[in-house]
């Protein structure tokens, strides 16, 4: 808890990087299903004042609720569309908001029930499956953005050069400023582009806030104030997937939140999270607002700023409650020119899709399946988006789902995620494989020694005697035993046998690692913590700690780096150690060949992921 004065400058700097996010959602909303300004200023507020206690949930929380970290709760990109698909198909205005409403309550309980079970849909939602979903929102989001920077399709001369200028100059500040700034200034850019944008739009006597001088001081947002919200199955359904993809998203930022605050998130915190998420987006759907989940641009603020308080957020929150609690602060916002709005959503929305590729570079497109799997979704996704009449082609309740590009391609992403790999000849866990050639647990019971040591033998350097000493355990339950069969192999070996073993093993941060599969996989550890990027520096001072370690125990050093938070880390624990006896160290390489061994291990193992097999290229074609 810090002092009052530094929690509230921190908490309006997360207010100041979160606000142009938080309140596009409602202006997009608003404009495509036909609401008037005053109703705008009403979701704007709306949407503030739930956010502050969304926020305040998901950061202080209470008995089962809230993850306790510092994470922001905003309305997600992920449901402007179906939303606004679900708002037009009941007619549009305050009618098809409150079908809207009725689907945003029933997700968010929906959400709230099922948290604690959410660990085990997981792996339903792969990289192939996100990343797909995450580039289908961003590319499905664009031409609404575009339809802003032109007049927002209310302009009767939507080729009007003033609107091109403005969508490209509120553009041109954004990239300008996240070039030439770096550190807070950056995280405001869009906000200090619409401010901008607007500005000149006022100037020029293109913006008006006529509005402002009408609303009063003082508002509260009151339940169901549009109406009692009316329930459509279809609408339901569209938004329950909304939410699971909105889990997968918000499980990411609870991980990630947790290594930059230190704490270890067990899946009881992502239960937590989740439940927040849910309560959230039921309260919003009560008074007014949307779906809820973790900022990802406020995790980064986190990172940035180094500040771990959580009760920053909570800060944040109390100020968000109230600003939420001022019409005129919304009207302000609903003043921004639609051009100078598009110009800024153009960049926002093109960022999302720029996540969804890289989600999908971890994707190993040599499997045709995953080929297959993205270019569908995204395929049926982009022709829904293009043509919005074809839904008109598809009975009443389904319209919903044929209306969003979003809803479409996710939904089509899921069901050939389990098509793929999860039915049929391929259900079981997936242990090992190449693309397309994946390897069952009840194949590897059925292997002889050599297919075994073949298949399994990169999960160490070297020789396979260790792999081999697991094969003697089987048959394997499970994929849990066959790890276990492989930590006991490594720690019962004689310890001559562990000796080689060691020695195998690359220095760190050297000029080359060893060749073939061995260097290919010491690589790829040795990268996540930076150690294949060394500056000339960098690299002396790891090769003086690997020569005096080998000097002083006879074997490299070895470190699991993945486990590792920063170089500087590695090199001071490797200096500590040599003040240890030879038995100990003897015993913490071990360890640490274990953890090693872990990590390949998981790459391969497909409980959660079949696709995280194909990641170790040639271990099933060996094998078969």
């Amino acid at each position: 808890m810090l002092p009052a004065g530094q929690l509230a400058v921190y908490g309006f700097q997360h207010v100041l990087a979160f606000y142009a996010g938080a309140v596009i959602v409602p202006i997009l909303l608003a404009g495509a299903i036909g609401l008037s300004e005053r109703e705008l200023i009403h979701l704007i507020n709306a949407d503030l004042f739930t956010c502050g206690i969304a926020s305040i949930i998901q950061s202080v929380g209470f008995w089962k609720v809230g993850v306790r970290l510092p994470l922001l709760q905003g309305v997600t990109f992920t449901a402007v569309s179906p939303m606004i698909a679900i708002g037009l198909a009941a007619g549009g205005g305050t009618d098809g908001l409150l079908v809207i409403y009725g689907a945003v309550i029933v997700a968010g309980l929906a959400t709230f029930f099922i948290a604690p079970f959410f660990s085990r849909l997981i792996r339903f939602f792969p990289p192939v499956v996100t990343g797909s979903v995450i580039l289908i929102i961003g590319l499905a989001l664009l031409p609404v953005a575009a339809l802003d920077a032109v007049g927002g399709g209310t302009d009767p001369q939507p080729g009007d050069p003033r609107n091109l200028a403005y969508a490209l100059g509120t553009l041109l500040v954004i990239v300008a400023i996240q070039r030439i700034f770096r550190g807070f200034m950056a995280t405001v850019a869009v906000l200090v582009g619409l401010v901008l944008g607007t500005l000149v739009a006022w100037g020029l006597g293109d913006a008006t806030f006529s509005a402002v001088g009408e609303s009063s001081w003082i508002g509260v947002t009151t339940p169901f104030y549009f109406g009692w919200p009316q329930f459509s199955a279809a609408a339901i359904v569209s938004m329950i997937v909304v939410m699971l993809i909105t889990a997968v998203e918000t499980t990411g930022d609870v991980f990630a939140t947790g290594e930059i605050v230190d704490k270890r998130v067990g899946k009881e915190d992502v239960a937590r999270a989740l439940r927040a998420d849910g309560l959230a987006t039921t309260i919003g759907g009560v008074l007014n607002s949307f779906p809820y989940t973790c900022f990802a641009e406020n995790v980064g603020l986190v990172r940035l700023t180094r500040v771990k308080s959580r009760y920053v957020v909570a800060a944040a929150g109390v100020i968000m409650i109230l600003i939420g609690l001022i019409p005129k602060a919304g009207a302000i916002v609903a003043g921004i020119p639609h051009p100078v709005l598009g110009g800024a959503a153009l960049a926002m929305f093109a960022t999302v899709a720029v996540v969804g590729i890289q989600t999908l570079s971890r994707v190993d497109f040599h499997d045709h399946r995953n080929v297959v799997i993205v270019g569908s979704s995204v395929g049926l996704a982009m022709f829904v988006t293009a043509q919005p009449d074809v839904a008109t082609a598809v009975p009443q309740w389904a319209q919903i789902v044929f209306g969003s590009g979003i809803t479409l391609g996710s939904i089509t992403a899921i069901a050939l995620n389990v098509v793929f790999h999860h039915v049929g000849r391929n259900r079981g866990p997936a242990v090992a494989g190449t693309p397309g050639a994946v390897v069952r647990l009840a194949e590897v019971n059925r292997m002889s020694r050599a297919e075994f040591v073949a298949t399994f033998g990169r999960l160490f350097q070297g020789s396979g005697e260790v792999v081999g000493r697991a094969y003697d355990r089987r048959p394997f339950a499970d994929t849990s035993a066959l790890r276990s069969a492989f930590q006991e192999a490594l720690f019962s070996a004689p310890r001559e046998e562990q000796q080689a073993l060691m020695a195998h093993y690359p220095d760190l941060g050297g000029d080359r690692v060893a060749d073939g599969d061995e260097g290919e996989d010491s690589t790829r550890d040795q990268s996540a913590a930076g150690l294949t990027r060394l500056t000339e520096t960098d690299r002396e001072e790891f090769a003086a700690l690997a020569a005096a370690y080998r000097e002083r125990f006879g074997i490299p050093l070895i470190v699991c780096v993945r486990d590792a938070a920063t170089r500087e880390q590695i090199l001071r624990a490797g200096w500590q150690r040599l003040d240890n006896s030879p038995a100990q160290e003897h015993a913490a390489a071990l360890i640490e060949i274990a953890k090693v061994a872990g990590h390949r291990f998981a790459d391969l193992v497909a409980d959660a992921n079949p696709i995280a097999s194909a990641r170790a290229r040639a271990f099933g074609r060996e094998a078969r």
